[in-house]
Parts: C-alpha cells; sequence; structure tokens
C-alpha cells in the first residue's frame, strides 16, 4: 500500500472539496452584490491541490470563466497535481 500516495489523493480531495465550495460561496455573492473573497484565494485554492474543485467550480458555476489566468492557474495546477500523484504511483 502507497500511503504517501494515498495522504496525498486525500489532500486533494480535500483541496478540491473546499475550492468548489469556495468558488460556489463566491458567485453566490457576486449574485447578490455582496462582499467578495480575494481572487488570490480561489486562485491559491486551486492551484495548491484543488485545481479539480477550481476547474469544476468555473465550469459548474460559469463563475470567472472569462479569466484567462484562472484557467490558466487551474490547467497547471491540475498539471503538477497529476505529475506528482503519477511520480509517487511509481517511484514508491
Amino acid at each position: 500500500m502507497n500511503i504517501p500516495l494515498l495522504c496525498v489523493l486525500a489532500f486533494y480531495g480535500a483541496m478540491s472539496l473546499a475550492a468548489l465550495i469556495v468558488y460556489g460561496a463566491d458567485k453566490w455573492k457576486a449574485r447578490r452584490g455582496r462582499w467578495r473573497i480575494p481572487e488570490k484565494v480561489l486562485l491559491l485554492l486551486s492551484f495548491f491541490g484543488g485545481a479539480v474543485g477550481g476547474l469544476l467550480g468555473m465550469l459548474l458555476f460559469r463563475h470567472k470563466t472569462r479569466h484567462w489566468y484562472f484557467w490558466f492557474v487551474n490547467i497547471v495546477g491540475i498539471a503538477w497535481q497529476a505529475a506528482l500523484a503519477v511520480w509517487l504511483a511509481l517511484a514508491l
């Protein structure tokens, strides 16, 4: 059993769920004209483990889809997160 890989995948899952919830909350706030979650928070959540949830949040809530840098950060995030998972699966 590859414990480090399982830990990383659990972390990715938790971060992705958090990113999805935060993207949804920001969209909800945007529709109601309320105080917004800073873009850097959304981007950091996506890049550091929650890229799948960030991308799903963008598509599901149609939120931040016009900003190229959100697409870039989420795609690069998915790439490095997948690369780390593959490396852990093969190396250990």
